[in-house]
């Protein structure tokens, strides 16, 4: 028995308790976390903006150990560090043929299956795949990509989502280039993994604005230029920043209809508008045919940083080891398994970075 955080159903508060875990069966991985980042899609399936088969135990962003391994499994072994990898791909959809494995059919079949029991015997599914707020878990071995050398491996989780996103967005959507003006919308953990990537990226002008004034030392400190909060001037106020033109690239994190409507205002003509926020249904976005055609800018959906990590993790484990990446620079509070519902509440309320679990 180990303890998890589960969602008992769609809008429910999530309740710390024991579950029982099995042994890995053929081609399974059981893993104890380290750590596990506190993501704002963890918080969109709870409310039920994504959906997923309940009761679940949350959870997608982490790494650990591995305890021990099922009938062929070789590309890990016990006693190894591995991330947590959500979204594996399968390697035989169209998506994966054309080589866009962000983009993967089957990357969530996992989420469906029952991997655990409440020791009253009901059914439990993994939230996206790896259920990582547990004490331990066991994945599909997909789900399990080994540790780069020179990472902490508690900091190794935050690769596995917001860092991977924010990485992705800069350097595989938007393609920032050095010299580029970018303004990134929301700073929370995705929003500072996407500022260190912008400055990664030698961005000349790094804009990031965020609806708390609290936020700027944070923002500043992974790499903003300038601080804004948010408003209704927003886009003139970063117009004003960028000779009256725009920024050259603009990445949204929140996931809202005005957020992202003001990201395309903050635009300049020909600039990319890249969307990396998770909105609901009723977020409509409106523009009309006229202002597509003069401003000729790109808007593009990311998932997962348009990422494939078992290419990228090896290129931002040598950023962390050359102090270009600073993954302790996204966490503002180390909480426990039970700091997890308060975690929630402060990302509803706009506070702070990435909350980070540790075991």
């Amino acid at each position: 028995m180990v303890r998890a955080a589960v969602l008992p159903a769609v809008g429910a508060p999530l309740e710390i308790t024991g579950i029982d875990l099995p042994e890995p069966g053929p081609g399974q991985v059981r893993v104890r976390l380290a750590a596990a980042g506190v993501c704002h899609s963890d918080l969109s399936l709870s409310d039920g903006t994504m959906r997923v088969p309940v009761p679940a135990v949350l959870g997608h962003e982490g790494a650990g150990t591995v305890v021990s391994v099922g009938e062929g499994v070789t590309h890990v072994s016990p006693g190894a560090g591995v991330i947590l990898n959500w979204a594996p791909s399968c390697g035989r959809c169209h998506a994966c043929s054309l080589g866009e494995v962000w983009l993967c059919a089957n990357a969530l079949t996992g989420a469906g299956t029952v991997y655990a029991r409440r020791t009253d015997g009901t059914d439990l599914y993994p939230g996206l795949n790896v259920a990582a707020f547990a004490e331990e878990t066991v994945v599909p071995a997909a789900c399990a990509l080994p540790v780069p050398d020179g990472v902490p491996l508690a900091d190794a989780a935050l690769l596995g989502c917001a860092v991977l996103t924010g990485y992705g967005a800069v350097h595989h959507s938007a393609k920032v280039q050095p010299g580029e003006t970018v303004a990134v919308f929301g700073v929370g953990g995705v929003g500072l993994a996407t500022l260190q990537a912008a400055r990664i990226a030698g961005a000349s002008k790094i804009v990031a604005v965020d609806v708390s004034p609290e936020k700027e030392a944070l923002a500043r400190r992974a790499g903003a230029t300038d601080y804004l909060v948010a408003s209704e001037n927003t886009a003139r106020e970063i117009r004003g920043l960028t000779d009256k033109q725009g920024v050259d690239v603009a990445v949204e994190c929140v996931g809202r209809a005005v957020t992202i409507r003001t990201a395309w205002d903050s635009t300049r003509r020909g600039g990319r508008t890249t969307v990396v926020g998770i909105g609901g249904k009723d977020q409509q976005v409106v523009f009309n045919a006229l202002e597509i055609f003069h401003w000729g800018r790109t808007l593009s959906g990311c998932v997962y940083g348009n990422s494939d990590p078992a290419k990228d993790l090896p290129v931002l484990a040598e950023h962390v080891r050359a102090g270009r990446l600073d993954l302790g620079a996204l966490v503002t509070e180390r909480i426990a398994l039970d700091g997890i519902p308060a975690a929630f509440d402060n990302m509803l309320a706009g506070k702070g970075g990435r909350a980070l679990v540790v075991f």
